[in-house]
């Protein structure tokens, strides 16, 4: 009698000789960090070293909400100024999930945002701008990018890849959404860019480098530019829930002013020489905002698929029930609260 080993092996002989193949074994599924690196943009940040509240360019660097080594919201204007801190750069994410979609929301941090003129705008300690992807599920490792939509401070930018199925929904498309390759990967990553001193942040090449910049690449580990004029930069990946996090952190109040508002004051020279210091004014994603728009304050990140549903139309399937959205017991308190808040500037 044969072994169930020998049966086994004999009836995939017999299946191989009549033209079959045994099916590929299932690939794990792709892990949170994994797609946020993977998709992860490569940033364009232009630099202006001109004027004191430049740093000679360090406040156009993106970096780590404590990288001066504490949590505290207001002091962060004056520290950036100190030898010794580190701009090491990176940026936070989450992720969201629904059967059909993953949405994975980006936030970039700088120390301040700054002019380097008297005349009518106002600078603020803390900035925080960022953009939430849509990656469409087709049954690859990676699902494929169909949109983005972008922070410029109280605005939002809408924009699709070449090829993208999504065309416009309550607003109108804002542009075409370019990918690159990395140095330091395989993939084609969405390309994004930030101006100098307010940091608005809109699809490659709406901002652009001029002049000094520094071009970052998503990776394991950030690095500090050498220079302001550094076109290889790795910036990494930090998970805003992680524990001890950003998230964790949104009911410290020497961080936060308010639900979803970085706190800020008007300490050292910031608004001297300029038209004024704001205080209490940048947001992290579940504080963002464009008021002329449908979604509520902070759903850019806590209810993406409610926000792409309405940016853009949307073919085929699209489940709007989150499989996974770290948010969702927060939403209603995220709701109650931007109801009452009072106009944040950026």
């Amino acid at each position: 009698m044969l072994g169930k080993g020998r049966i086994a092996a004999a009836l995939a002989l017999a299946l191989v000789s009549a033209g079959f193949t045994a099916p590929a074994p299932a690939a794990a599924a792709v892990s949170r960090s994994e797609l946020a690196l993977r998709w992860a943009p490569i940033h364009y940040q232009d630099v202006d070293a001109t004027g004191s509240h430049a740093l000679g360019g360090k406040s156009d660097y993106i970096t780590r909400i404590d990288f001066d080594g504490d949590l505290n919201g207001r002091n962060n204007w004056d520290r950036a100024a100190q030898s010794g801190v580190s701009f090491s750069a990176a940026a936070y994410y989450s992720v969201a999930e629904t059967s059909t979609h993953w949405f994975v929301t980006y936030f970039f941090f700088h120390p301040r945002d700054w002019v380097d003129h008297p005349f009518f705008e106002t600078e603020h300690e803390n900035d925080g701008e960022g953009v939430q992807l849509a990656i469409e599920k087709n049954g690859s490792t990676y699902g494929v990018l169909r949109s983005a939509v972008t922070v410029a401070h109280t605005s939002f930018y809408s924009y699709t890849p070449s090829g993208s199925t999504w065309t416009n929904g309550r607003e109108t498309i804002d542009g075409t959404l370019q990918l690159q390759s990395s140095p330091h990967d395989d993939f084609q990553h969405p390309v994004t860019a930030q101006e100098t001193q307010g940091h608005g942040l809109k699809a490659y090449p709406q901002y652009k480098i001029n002049g000094d910049g520094i071009v970052y690449y998503p990776a394991a580990e950030g690095e500090t530019p050498s220079s302001t004029n550094d076109r290889d930069v790795k910036y990494e990946l930090i998970d805003i829930f992680t524990a001890g996090g950003m998230w964790s952190q949104r009911a410290n109040t020497n961080l936060f002013a308010s639900l979803g508002t970085f706190a800020g004051d008007t300490s050292g020279d910031c608004g001297v020489g300029t038209y004024s210091c704001g205080t209490n004014s940048a947001n992290a994603p579940w504080g963002w905002d464009d008021p002329d728009d449908l979604p509520g304050r902070g759903e850019i990140a806590t209810n993406p698929a409610k926000l792409n549903a309405e940016y853009f139309t949307i073919p085929g399937d699209n489940n709007r029930t989150y499989t996974y959205n770290p948010y969702t017991a927060e939403t209603a308190a995220l709701k109650k609260a931007a109801e009452t808040a009072p106009p944040i500037e950026d």
